[in-house]
């Protein structure tokens, strides 16, 4: 058995999740979002993961893999690479044999930006989230929305304003940091939450959402 290439069957993984260690969940954000083990954090290899495992998970703790079919090896050899070889092992046939388990699942909820346009003008309670870095946030950004660049959500302080009574919209600029983000901020007990799907790069061009800049960005 190389390392971290244990397979875990549904109930080991369960009982492994007893133990300090972080569910880290590979797949596509396009599939992680209709399902997930509840408190995973979502790192897709289809982005820039070596970057974002090195950014955001903390090290030295265990991780517990989900991937996608056959990308247990290639998972491994990435998280080497950002500096994590603590891995306990992935679960064996992916999130459906968890599933079919019967264990808890939790989602996260996508929207177009046209659905997003129609909610804005009735819902007083809406947040727009973006976790795009200040630059990109400067250089045009939804009107009233709150930047928190997603390299400072490792620290849940970033989230200390975050209210109950509020309904997040996240964005970044296509979507897959926006799928990172909802999943640390659901681990943090945060759910009344959406993501918005193709992020500012569909935002911008949707009729009928107030965009802005920062002064600065247009001297």
């Amino acid at each position: 058995m190389e390392n971290g290439l244990a397979a875990l069957s549904a109930e080991a993984f369960k009982l492994k999740m007893q133990e300090d260690v972080i569910v880290l969940d590979t797949r596509e954000s396009s599939i992680f979002t209709q399902g997930f083990i509840p408190g995973s954090i979502f790192l897709g290899l289809e982005g820039k993961f070596t970057e974002w495992a090195a950014n955001l998970l903390p090290q030295g703790k265990p991780l517990l893999l989900v991937t996608g079919k056959g990308q247990e090896k290639q998972t491994v050899n990435l998280l080497a690479e950002a500096g994590f070889s603590k891995i306990e092992g992935f679960l064996q046939g992916g999130f459906e044999a968890w599933q079919k388990a019967g264990y808890q699942t939790d989602l996260i909820i996508d929207v177009e930006t046209d659905e997003f346009a129609m909610d804005i003008p009735f819902d007083a309670n809406l947040i727009v989230v973006d976790v795009r870095k200040e630059v990109e946030f400067a250089d045009g950004h939804v009107k009233e929305a709150i930047n928190i660049p997603l390299g400072e959500m490792v620290d849940p302080a970033s989230m200390a304003n975050i209210e109950d009574t509020h309904n997040l919209y996240l964005h970044c600029g296509t979507g897959y940091r926006s799928t990172i983000a909802a999943s640390l901020l659901k681990r943090q007990g945060i759910h009344n939450l959406r993501n918005i799907l193709g992020g500012w790069d569909k935002i911008k061009l949707e009729p009928g959402i107030d965009t802005e800049k920062d002064a600065a960005v247009l001297n």
